[in-house]
């Protein structure tokens, strides 16, 4: 299915996909698309089940919600670009590495895995959204995303959007997180890649990192230090710069 998607920069610059987090939309990466729409084409998108994309029933898998982002760019006329993910949206960009690797120029997998851990935690949490509403597990997500000296508004607006996510989407994209594992395919994986890790992430610690890193051929890992889950937006001004390292060069 087609996603919402933003956008931004210049219609014949090259194209930098930014894919994102369970329980977020298109906002999470507002640093990085105010800075990188200067020199590309930057296409954010809201994952299945999120934001302003649609909202069916499950289930879901991660190769699922990859194929939505393919589709979303084959009516767009994108060929090729550089994808970059956290968490869920990392190992959507996986998949469709490991899918279309002619179609993908440089990936960055940013507080992610190849396998995620607690997978029982992911369960309980689509029962809840299912039964409860996104909105009664909306605090104990953010509190996994900042490390505690993030400042209140930030922590209060991430929580508001964790908290509007669809119910059955949060649901359908925690059972998809259940059943994703590339790690016996990692080598497969042929694009340039950058691999960053939160030194404080509690949900996808810097061991899922080496994991990537050590699995896809070439690869490169970053760990960031007063950073938890959503490093991208809490230590922006250290992602962006790494993000613009890795695509100058190497996208077409």
């Amino acid at each position: 299915m087609r996603l919402h998607v933003v956008d931004e920069g210049p219609s014949d610059a090259p194209v930098v996909v930014l894919l994102c987090s369970l329980g977020s939309t298109v906002d999470m990466w507002a640093p990085q698309r105010r800075e990188l729409a200067g020199e590309y084409r930057v296409l954010t998108m809201d994952t299945r089940g999120h934001g302003g994309s649609p909202v069916p029933d499950g289930p879901y898998f991660v190769e699922d919600l990859g194929d939505d982002v393919l589709e979303t760019l084959d009516h767009l006329d994108v060929d090729v670009a550089a994808f970059a993910g956290v968490s869920l949206g990392g190992a959507m960009a996986q998949a469709i590495a490991l899918r279309v690797p002619e179609r993908v120029s440089a990936l960055a997998l940013v507080c992610t895995s190849a396998q995620f851990d607690n997978l029982d935690s992911f369960v309980e949490r689509a029962e809840t959204a299912r039964t409860d509403g996104v909105a009664a597990i909306a605090d104990a997500v953010v509190s996994r995303w900042f490390t505690d000296d993030i400042d209140p508004a930030t922590r209060t607006t991430m929580r508001d959007m964790i908290a509007a996510t669809p119910d059955e989407g949060y649901a359908g994209c925690c059972e998809a997180i259940v059943a994703w594992d590339s790690t016996s395919r990692l080598a497969s994986i042929t694009a340039p890649t950058l691999v960053i890790s939160g030194a404080q992430d509690p949900a996808t610690p810097p061991a899922h990192g080496h994991v990537l890193a050590d699995g896809i051929p070439g690869a490169r890992l970053e760990v960031l230090e007063h950073a938890a889950h959503l490093a991208s937006y809490q230590r922006a001004e250290v992602v962006t710069p790494l993000l613009a390292e890795l695509l100058k060069g190497t996208t077409a």
